[in-house]
């Protein structure tokens, strides 16, 4: 019996552990503006490589954005992860519940031809829902 409560307080403390550090960095990225040039986050390592948004790019900009009720510069900074996580959740979850497979291949595939996809539209010329930095 000893292993079992050690295992569901093991759990316990891990589960509130990964709360409260998201809890913490939600709260980071809603006080700090990531619009505003130098402010403390890591740049998107396939900008820096390609010069081209990834398909995530602008998400800690959204993710402040929407901490603040500012939905429409929240569709602007990233549109596809805006509507595409909350889906894509949904979905996981209805999956799990009826006992399939989260993700299966052909989940995966269509998600990658979508990010694919996400990340050669809003890099062409004149897109207009581009992640956006104050004083550009």
């Amino acid at each position: 019996m000893d292993s079992v409560a050690h295992r569901r307080r093991t759990r316990l403390y891990t589960g509130a552990a990964t709360g409260v550090l998201g809890i913490g960095a939600l709260t980071y990225v809603g006080i700090v503006d990531p619009h505003r040039p130098g402010s403390l986050f890591p740049p998107c390592p396939f900008r820096l490589l390609t010069g081209w948004n990834c398909p995530a790019c602008g998400g800690l900009r959204m993710t402040h954005d929407l901490l603040h009720g500012d939905i429409a510069a929240a569709v602007v900074d990233n549109a596809f992860l805006l509507v595409g996580l909350p889906l894509l959740a949904v979905w996981a979850i209805w999956r799990i519940r009826r006992g399939e497979r989260a993700f299966p291949l052909s989940a995966i595939s269509v998600i990658a031809v979508a990010a694919i996809t996400w990340t050669v539209i809003r890099n062409l010329p004149g897109f207009p829902l581009v992640p956006t930095l104050i004083g550009q």
